[in-house]
C-alpha cells in the first residue's frame, strides 16, 4: 500500500469514527441534564410537555399583542417570523416589509394551528435529542444502575384455553409472545420508566433492562398487571360541551400529567379520554377528546377472536371479533338499547376506536369497518389485547444501585487511564522517539473502539472496560513486535527506511496470525456466550480489529513521514540503537 493510500485510508476512517461518535458526544458533552431528563421520559409525557409548553406559547404571545398591538417579533421567536413569511407566500398574499408579531399570529387559521406549529418545534427538539441517546454508547445497568427482569409468559395455558381451534401452535406462539411484547413496552413508557431494553428472549420469556433508579413493586405491577380493554358509551352532548371549552381554554384545561383541572366541565358519571390513532411510525396519536361514560358496557375478557376481513359489498377492509355466550347477550341487550349511540373501544385509558350503533348486534358476531387496511390492523391488535390475555410472571430479579453504578464508572476510568498511562510512560522510556508512535496509536485505538461501539449502539458494561483494558496490552505488543524486528534490521546495519520498511514486513504475519486467532476465540464467544461473556467477547473482538489498523498502517505512516516530511535519518527506538 502506498504512502498516499495509507493517509487517504487514515483520514477517512477517523472522519467515519467521529460521524459514528457525534451522537454520543451530542447526548453525554453537548446536552443538558435536564433536556436528558426530559429526553428519557415516556413519549406519552413528551407530548403531554410540548403541548402544555405550546399552549402557554401561544398564550404568552397573543397576551404580548394585546398589551403592544405594535409589538415586534421577539428575538427569541424568530423561527415564528420565518414561519409568518411561509404562511403569507402559501396563501399568495404578500408579506408586510416590516412583519409585526401581530401579523406573524394573524398569519395563521388558527391558534390551534399556531399552538400545533410550536408543539411541533418542541416535540422535533426533544425527539432530536432522544435520538442522540438511541444512536450513542449506552452504559449498561453495572455502571449506570438500574432493574434487569426476565418474565416468563405462560404459553400453555393460553392455548389451551383455545381449545380445539388451534391449527397452527407454532404461529399461535409467536402471535402471543408478540403481543405480549407489544403490551409491556406500551406499559412500561406510559408509566414513564425511561428508555427500557424490551425484547425476547428463548420461546417463552422477555428480557426487560430499565436503566437508572426503579421500583421493584411498580415494575411487577406493571408486568403482571392484565390489559385493560372494554367497550363503553360514548356522550355525544357531553363531549361537543368539553371541545368547546377546550378550544376557548387549551392551556389551562389540562395540568401537566393530563388530568382536568376543573372536573365539573363534564358530567359525574363520566370522564374525558383521549382519541389515538396510529401514525407512520407506529405511534399513538391523540387526534382529539372524548367523554365517555365509566360505566362498562362490556369487558374485553368476553372476546374469544379478532381478524380482519372485508366488507361483503364495498370489499373495505372490516374488524371481525367474536363474544362468548355471555358476552353475546350482554352486548346485544345494550347494543339494542342504545342505538343511533356512539360506542368506543378502550385499551390502556386510550380510545382506540368510536363507531354508531345501527342496529341491535346479537349473536356475538361483530364487524366495525370505516377505516383503512393498516387502521384495521392496529384495531386487530387492540382486540387481541383481550382475548390473547397472557399471564406474565416475574421469574428472576435483579436490582442495582446507582452509587454502585458510579463506583463502577470510576473505578473503570481509573483501570483505563492507569493501564494506558503505565505502558505509554513504559514505551517512552524503553523505545524513546518510536514510542511516540506507540502512545499516538494507543489513543486512536480507543478512539476507534468507542466510535464502533457508538456506530452499532453497543452498551458499556464492566466486562467491556475489561475487554479495552486488555486491547490496550494486544496493541502495545503489536508495537513491541514491530519495534524489535525494526531494531534487528539496525543491528545489521541497514538505514533507516530499509529497516523500518523490513522491520513492518517481517512483523505482519507475526501480528496478523496472533490477532486472528484471538479474533475467532471472540467471535465464538459471542455466539455462544451470553451477558458478561458476551459484552466482554465483543469488545475484545472491536479492539482486534482497530489495533491491526494503529499498528500497521498509523504506526507505519508515522514512521514514514518523519522520513521523507521532517527528514530524518536515525531512529531513536531504544537505548543503543541509532
Amino acid at each position: 500500500m502506498s504512502k498516499k493510500s495509507r493517509l487517504f485510508m487514515i483520514i477517512a476512517v477517523l472522519a467515519v469514527c467521529f460521524a459514528f461518535l457525534w451522537p454520543s458526544i451530542s447526548w453525554y458533552v453537548r446536552t443538558p441534564k435536564e433536556d436528558k431528563v426530559l429526553a428519557l421520559s415516556s413519549l406519552e409525557n413528551i407530548k403531554n410537555y410540548s403541548s402544555f409548553r405550546a399552549n402557554s406559547e401561544v398564550r404568552k404571545l397573543v397576551d404580548a399583542v394585546k398589551a403592544n398591538p405594535e409589538a415586534p417579533v421577539p428575538e427569541d421567536n424568530q423561527w415564528l417570523l420565518k414561519q409568518a413569511k411561509m404562511n403569507f407566500k402559501a396563501a399568495g398574499e404578500k408579506a408586510p416589509a416590516a412583519i409585526l408579531l401581530k401579523d406573524a399570529l394573524n398569519s395563521f387559521d388558527s391558534k390551534s394551528e399556531l399552538a400545533s406549529f410550536i408543539e411541533g418545534i418542541y416535540r422535533k427538539k426533544i425527539l432530536k435529542t432522544k435520538d442522540y441517546y438511541k444512536n450513542s454508547v449506552k452504559l449498561g445497568l453495572d455502571l449506570s444502575g438500574g432493574m434487569n427482569v426476565i418474565v416468563k409468559a405462560d404459553l400453555d395455558s393460553v392455548i389451551a384455553k383455545q381449545g380445539d381451534a388451534v391449527l397452527d401452535t407454532a404461529t399461535l406462539k409467536a402471535d402471543i409472545m408478540a403481543q405480549a411484547v407489544e403490551t409491556l413496552t406500551s406499559r412500561i413508557d406510559r408509566f414513564g420508566l425511561s428508555s427500557p431494553t424490551i425484547r425476547q428472549q428463548g420461546e417463552d420469556r422477555i428480557y426487560i433492562e430499565l436503566p437508572g433508579s426503579a421500583e421493584a413493586d411498580q415494575i411487577n405491577s406493571i408486568i403482571q398487571g392484565r390489559g385493560i380493554l372494554n367497550f363503553r358509551l360514548v356522550d355525544n352532548e357531553a363531549t361537543s360541551n368539553f371541545n368547546a371549552y377546550y378550544y376557548n381554554n387549551p392551556d389551562t384545561t389540562f395540568d401537566i400529567r393530563g388530568n382536568l383541572v376543573n372536573p365539573s366541565i363534564i358530567p359525574d358519571d363520566c370522564e374525558v379520554l383521549g382519541y389515538y390513532t396510529t401514525d407512520a411510525y407506529g405511534l399513538d396519536q391523540r387526534e382529539g377528546y372524548l367523554v365517555v361514560k365509566k360505566d362498562v358496557a362490556l369487558d374485553g375478557k368476553h372476546i374469544k377472536s379478532a381478524d380482519v376481513g372485508a366488507e361483503e359489498l364495498t370489499g373495505r377492509p372490516a374488524v371481525t371479533f367474536s363474544l362468548d355466550a355471555e358476552g353475546a347477550e350482554i352486548f346485544g341487550k345494550f347494543t339494542g338499547e342504545h342505538v343511533g349511540e356512539n360506542l368506543c373501544i378502550i385499551s390502556d385509558n386510550k380510545i382506540k376506536s368510536n363507531a354508531t350503533i345501527n342496529t341491535a348486534i346479537t349473536g356475538g358476531n361483530v364487524q366495525i369497518t370505516g377505516f383503512g387496511q393498516r387502521e384495521a390492523q392496529n384495531l386487530r391488535k387492540v382486540l387481541q389485547t383481550a382475548w390473547l390475555d397472557v399471564p406474565l410472571s416475574v421469574e428472576s430479579q435483579q436490582v442495582i444501585g446507582a452509587s454502585l453504578g458510579e463506583q463502577a464508572i470510576r473505578q473503570g476510568l481509573l483501570a483505563v487511564a492507569v493501564g494506558l498511562l503505565s505502558i505509554m510512560v513504559f514505551m517512552l522510556i524503553w523505545y524513546k522517539g518510536s514510542g511516540i508512535n506507540a502512545c499516538v496509536s494507543q489513543v486512536l485505538n480507543l478512539y476507534i473502539m468507542f466510535s464502533i461501539l457508538s456506530a452499532f449502539n453497543l452498551t458499556i458494561t464492566l466486562p467491556t472496560v475489561a475487554g479495552m483494558i486488555l486491547t490496550i496490552g494486544m496493541a502495545t505488543d503489536a508495537n513491541v513486535i514491530i519495534f524489535e524486528r525494526i531494531k534487528e534490521e539496525r543491528r545489521l546495519g541497514k538505514d533507516r527506511v530499509s529497516s523500518v520498511s523490513a522491520g513492518f514486513d517481517n512483523a505482519f504475519w507475526a501480528i496478523m496470525d496472533s490477532n486472528i486467532t484471538t479474533f475467532i476465540a471472540a467471535i465464538f464467544m459471542t455466539q455462544l456466550g451470553s451477558g458478561a461473556v458476551q459484552g466482554f467477547a465483543v469488545s475484545l473482538a472491536i479492539g482486534v480489529v482497530s489495533t491491526v489498523f494503529t499498528a500497521l498502517v498509523v504506526s507505519r505512516l508515522i514512521f514514514d513521514f518523519q522520513t521523507e516530511v521532517l527528514k530524518v535519518k536515525n531512529i531513536s527506538i531504544g537505548w543503543g540503537i541509532k
